[in-house]
């Protein structure tokens, strides 16, 4: 038998006994003071927007402050390592899945264990857009990889390191399509070098290239997502684009602290779901994001998904997991 795989979720809480030096919570009483939300991403993203959507949704109904608190960069682990340091069952940690599902094929000695996550609510699927600029004169995606295939090794993609550029990477890879990538830190940069025709092609939340959009400098070919985006409904999805191997749903939810029990975990779901509105539901999609509360279980599950999609597109791109203390 193979060696079995380290990125994986524990779902039923086991590690309570690895938790033996901190007291959770009563889940009928929390919480007791005020909630804090670790971000690894920054103002103004789409789950910033919808962090502080349910943060003043949620300190109304817990009668306590709930405290957005961005920590971008670092490929999302100045974040996580923020929220497993803290230790606190106030303190929560809420990110798209896609900045860590990746971490263990880009990191060694990661700071970090998977356990160290455990997951409370799936909260929202984020719209990935398949954008080129405006000026290519490209409009669909079949076209677009016909001019790839026309001019091989030509054309640039944006990276931005994570889940993503693994998926965009293997699928090149699979319809033997020669890109060049050109690496970036910040995703604002790749989407403003894609504006400006600097770069050619760029996987990214919807939320990042909007702008770009609206000043008609890039063109949305296809969503990643398995339905289409209801704030740009004339733009396929990648399956109906002929490209099903780009499949993917943005994850966002939220993660709480080894042993946190399951009834608080279930408990916190719950009050996500009941305030989780009309008003929310559109706000999420005029920022491309679709509203998609689920429980504990649900979320660990696609969560699982997302890492074996990464790991199998890993595969193909002759990369391993990498060694952990």
């Amino acid at each position: 038998m193979g060696r079995k795989p380290r990125w994986f979720f524990v779902v039923a809480g086991i590690a309570a006994a690895l938790a033996a030096t901190f007291r959770f919570a009563a889940a009928a009483d929390w919480p007791t003071r005020p909630v804090k939300f670790i971000l690894t991403l920054g103002p103004g993203s789409g789950a910033d927007i919808e962090a502080r959507l349910f943060a003043d949704r949620l300190s109304r109904r817990w009668g306590q402050p709930v405290v957005v608190e961005n920590r971008p960069g670092g490929d999302g682990i100045i974040a996580i390592n923020a929220f497993v340091a803290a230790h606190d069952d106030h303190v929560l940690l809420l990110t798209p899945t896609s900045s860590f599902t990746a971490h263990p094929f880009l990191h060694d000695h990661l700071p970090y264990k998977p356990t160290d996550l455990v997951p409370i609510a799936r909260m929202s699927n984020t719209f990935v857009a398949v954008s080129v600029p405006t000026s290519l004169g490209v409009s669909s995606l079949d076209k677009f990889v016909a001019l790839i295939r026309a001019e091989p090794g030509k054309l640039n993609w944006a990276g931005v390191t994570g889940a993503l550029d693994f998926l965009l990477a293997g699928w090149l890879q699979q319809e033997n399509l020669s890109m060049t990538k050109v690496a970036y830190k910040n995703p604002v940069d790749a989407a403003n070098d894609l504006a400006e025709g600097r770069v050619q092609l760029y996987e990214s939340a919807f939320a990042i290239v909007r702008p770009q959009l609206e000043s008609g400098k890039i063109t949305v070919l296809a969503v990643t997502n398995t339905v289409r985006a209801p704030s740009i409904p004339n733009v396929p999805t990648v399956a109906e684009a002929g490209q099903p191997a780009l499949t993917v749903d943005g994850l966002v939810g939220l993660f709480g602290p080894t042993g946190m029990p399951a009834e608080l975990r279930q408990r916190i779901a719950g009050d996500i779901k009941a305030v989780a509105d009309d008003t929310i539901r559109d706000r999420l999609a005029a920022t491309g994001q679709l509203l998609n509360v689920g429980g504990p279980d649900e979320f660990a599950k696609s969560t699982e998904q997302q890492r074996n999609q990464v790991a199998q597109f890993a595969k193909k791109l002759g990369i391993v997991e990498l060694p952990q203390d």
